[in-house]
Formats: C-alpha cells, structure tokens, sequence
C-alpha cells in the first residue's frame, strides 16, 4: 500500500525514520494492540502500540500450492455446475460431485486447515486479501448443490458437516482479515507519536477489525447460507412439502445469494488499497460463478415453465 493513502503528517514521519515494509509487517501483521497512559490527553487521548504480531510467513512454495488448491476447486465446481445440468451429467455425478466440490468432505477440511493458517499464508498468495474469495467459493458450493445422499440419515450428516466447516471457515478467516482490517485502521486514521514503529496517536479507541471495512467472516451472509442448509435438512428429514416451509426456504436461499453478491462488491470497492489485481481477479471469478449458476438455474426454470404450458 502507497503512502499516498496517509495523510501529510505520518508521511513525514515515516521518509524520516522508517522504511514502508516495516510499517506494513507491524500493523497488518500486529494481533495485539496495547493501550497506554498519556501524558497529552488533548491531543493524544489514545496511545497504542502493538504489542505483539505473529510469526513469519510460511515460505512461497505453500503460498503457490493454495493457489493450485483454489484453483483446481474454482474450475471443479465450474465444471460440475456445467456437466450437471445435463441428465446424463447429473446421474453420472450424483455420487462423486459430493468429494469434488469445495463444500464436500475432502475439501472442505482442506480449505479449513488453509484458512487456520492463513495469518502466516501472506506473501505470493496472501489470504488476507483472498480469503473472503475462498470463504464465499465455499458459500456458494453449499448452495448451489445439495447432498446426493440416498439415505435420509446420510444427507443429514453430510449437510450437518458441511454446516459445521461453513462456521469454522468463518471463524478461520475472521481470524486472519480482523487484524489486517485493524491494522488498516489504525495506519490510516492515526497519527504516529514517533515513539516506536507502531505507536500512534488516536482520537477514539481502536476496535478489533476497525471500522473502515465492516466485511466478516461471521456475518449475515454466513448465516443465511447455514440457515438455508438447515431448511433443506428439515423438508428433506421430515418429508415436510407445504408451502410455507417451502417459501421459507426458497426465501432463505435466495437472500443469501443477495448477500454473497453484495460482499463481493462491497470488499471490491471498500476493502484496502493493496493488492487490487488480486482482489479482483478472486472476486470477480466469484460473482462469475454467481452468475454462471443464476443463468443455468433461470434457464432451468424456464424450460420446465415451457415444457409445462405446452402440455
């Protein structure tokens, strides 16, 4: 991130005393912001300084191997989203799509294990930017393929544990975006004292995950998206088919898909100024991905409207 985006003041201080790099690793990198006394409660009623970041960056190869990752579930469940819309595909990846896609039971824990160790994934591939990419490509996984399971108790255990690693990711990544967001904050509307690296002047607390950028990984989205699995578990377990459960359900699905592309264009336009080619590249492959799904599924819909007016 340039020093264009700091104001006058702590663009002085920082060609005086510091070099840029060593900005970036102590306040995108800090975990633990300390609060001291002052002794210029005017001027300086909050005096911060990070107390301590965490450990170094994983070498480049893990960065690369992530990226191979998303990628190859990126195309897997662009390709079955295609392949299914077919009967021949459908019946032919009733049974397998389940492990393939990014929401199954081989990836998933997979993503989850990356997300867990995001906080030191962060030099070619740095999960503080791509992270909400991987987080909603699991979103939409979710949603947009329900378990082939034969069995009512089967389904139920799969889609249990796909909610049960939906709300794991979200935590995962909130642990690894909420210091990046704070650190953020904290370097654009601070002052430094010039004490230490990361010592700054602010005129309000600072809060974790600031308040410049209000994406997280437990948030509403999240939660439609967990909702809407649980609304399938019940019509599916209970054989419940009035309409209300229905409309309860559809309504869900629909808000959460709403939601997920309101997140990819909030963090593409709010989100900090670093990076932008990769922000984009992640979450402009997600909203073509939301895309690509909603035109199958109204192409579907209209088929089987035409079909059924015609007969």
């Amino acid at each position: 991130m340039g020093m264009q985006f700091l104001n006058s003041e702590n663009q002085a201080i920082l060609k005086l005393k510091w070099d840029l790099r060593d900005i970036h690793m102590a306040f995108f990198k800090c975990v633990r912001w300390q609060v001291e006394e002052t002794m210029d409660p005017i001027s300086c009623p909050f005096h911060y300084f990070c107390q301590s970041v965490y450990p170094g960056n994983y070498p480049v190869l893990v960065d690369i191997l992530v990226f191979v990752f998303t990628a190859a579930s990126y195309l897997a469940t662009i390709i079955i989203m295609v392949v299914s819309t077919s009967r021949r595909g459908r019946h032919d990846l009733v049974q397998s799509k389940r492990y393939l896609l990014p929401s199954g039971p081989v990836s998933l824990p997979v993503i989850l294990l990356v997300l867990a160790k995001g906080q030191r994934i962060n030099t070619v591939f740095p999960l503080s930017i791509a992270g909400p990419a991987i987080l909603q490509l699991v979103h939409v996984s979710a949603l947009a393929f329900e378990n082939a399971a034969d069995k009512n108790t089967n389904y139920a255990f799969f889609e249990a544990s796909t909610i049960s690693g939906i709300l794991h990711a979200s935590l995962y990544l909130d642990a690894v975006v909420l210091p990046y967001y704070t650190g953020f904050d904290a370097l654009v509307t601070s002052r430094f004292s010039g004490e230490c690296i990361s010592c700054v002047c602010r005129k309000e607390a600072l809060v974790a995950g600031g308040k410049l950028v209000s994406y997280r990984g437990r948030s509403v989205t999240t939660f439609l998206v967990v909702g809407s699995i649980c609304m399938r578990i019940i019509c599916r377990v209970s054989g419940e088919k009035g309409r209300g459960i229905i409309f309860c359900r559809f309504l869900l699905e629909g808000l959460a898909w709403i939601f997920m592309i309101k997140d990819c264009l909030y963090l593409t336009t709010s989100s900090p100024p670093e990076q932008t080619a990769l922000r984009a590249a992640t979450l402009g492959a997600i909203l073509l991905l939301i895309c690509l799904y909603l035109l199958i599924k109204t192409c579907s819909l209209l088929t089987n409207w035409f079909t059924w007016s015609t007969t």
